[in-house]
């Protein structure tokens, strides 16, 4: 099979770069040194990069899971091209044929079907026909200002936020080559790899606990690095959610931060998947692959047909504990309002709070039963 031809201006970039990073970076740094400033400076660079990306790129303008006020949609078209992944309209594009034919390795752009090296860099190595550049569905985004303005002007928002503001930085701080060295060259190899790993690793690596209809895997470790995107199992089963990390545990600085813009009204219209949708789909899930399981290891009628009627009986308790969760949550929105009977407040809190324990107490038992497929003493009574 012939290979795609390559692209020898991504070819040259993703080659040089890497390669004089690993060179000179050290290399000056043996002679000269670096000072603390200039190694903050590259953090705070990378942060730029990366919240543009995932925050902007991703989430904004690929999802459209929250809206943003002009200046902050400035501030991150302007980091996304500093962070030197295409501009985006044609980010988005590529991200959205993603979601739309994850793992379809012929139309896929970065399917992570086709191995390691071709999601993580090489799809972007060579012109190859899934990667073929069509902007018929990012047409909704032609009709924001701040993206066409980037998309006419990237080359020189490029060259500004890569070559001048480093070497601006540089010269305010007394050493020009050292700032392009680390928040320049290096800074934008690792903010460039530390994305592709989203590509790849994040489909290869990781556990898997609302879906496997994708590749796409939740881990806590990649998050640390990818700025809360490495729980990608999560994301691609609920791509709306303005969050990845959807625990409040969960390492996630980009939900964080547009969760915090929110308060000063920077952004708006936060799109959040409710408990009952996530637990819904986990328990979905985990019932299909408990019945496989049981088919697979051949295990006896009467432990599926109880495992089966333990299921029906979880999925009863979660809708109930939604409508009751729902009536508490507008009792108390009306509380901020209006005086209610203290009676009927109290009943409707009781009877939410009694729902809510014995949800608690049907999840433990059937993530018992999971655990012991087969085991007829697990068999709950």
């Amino acid at each position: 099979m012939e290979k795609a031809p390559i692209n020898w201006t991504n070819m040259w970039l993703f080659s040089l770069t890497p390669a004089l990073a690993i060179l000179l970076v050290p290399l000056y740094g043996f002679y000269f040194g670096y000072d603390l400033f200039e190694w903050v400076v590259l953090l705070l660079m990378m942060g730029f990069c990366g919240m543009s990306i995932t925050a902007g790129y991703h989430r904004l303008w690929s999802h459209k899971t929250y809206k943003a006020h002009p200046a902050v949609r400035l501030i991150l078209a302007v980091g996304g091209a500093c962070a030197l992944q295409n501009n985006i309209l044609c980010w988005a594009s590529d991200h959205r044929r993603h979601h739309q034919h994850v793992d379809n390795n012929d139309k896929d752009p970065y399917s992570a079907g086709r191995g390691f090296w071709f999601s993580h860099i090489g799809w972007i190595l060579r012109h190859y026909p899934s990667g073929k550049t069509d902007l018929s569905n990012v047409k909704d985004l032609r009709n924001d200002p701040i993206v066409m303005w980037q998309h006419r002007n990237y080359l020189t928002l490029v060259l500004a936020t890569n070559i001048g503001l480093p070497a601006l930085i540089g010269l305010i701080h007394g050493d020009i080559i050292a700032s392009l060295l680390l928040a320049g060259l290096l800074r934008l190899v690792l903010s460039q790899h530390v994305t592709y790993f989203i590509n790849s690793l994040a489909h290869m690596w990781g556990r898997q606990p609302y879906s496997d209809q994708s590749s796409a895997r939740d881990n806590g470790l990649l998050a640390l690095i990818t700025y809360g995107e490495g729980y990608h199992n999560y994301h691609h089963t609920f791509q709306w959610d303005y969050r990845n990390g959807v625990k409040w545990w969960h390492y996630d600085p980009t939900k964080w931060m547009i969760g915090g813009l929110s308060f000063i009204g920077l952004t708006s219209d936060l799109k959040r998947c409710s408990v009952a949708q996530i637990e819904k789909a986990r328990i979905d899930y985990q019932y299909r692959t408990a019945t496989e399981r049981c088919e697979l290891l051949n295990i006896p009628e009467k432990w599926r047909l109880r495992l089966e009627q333990e299921y029906e009986d979880l999925q009863q308790t979660l809708e109930l504990w939604t409508e009751h969760r729902q009536a508490w949550r507008e009792l108390k929105e009306k509380q901020l309002h209006e005086t209610l009977a203290h009676w009927d407040s109290l009943q409707i809190r009781d009877t939410y709070k009694e729902v809510q324990f014995k949800l608690k107490v049907q999840k433990k038992r059937w993530q018992f039963m999971l655990g012991n497929i087969g085991d007829f003493s697990a068999v709950p009574n």
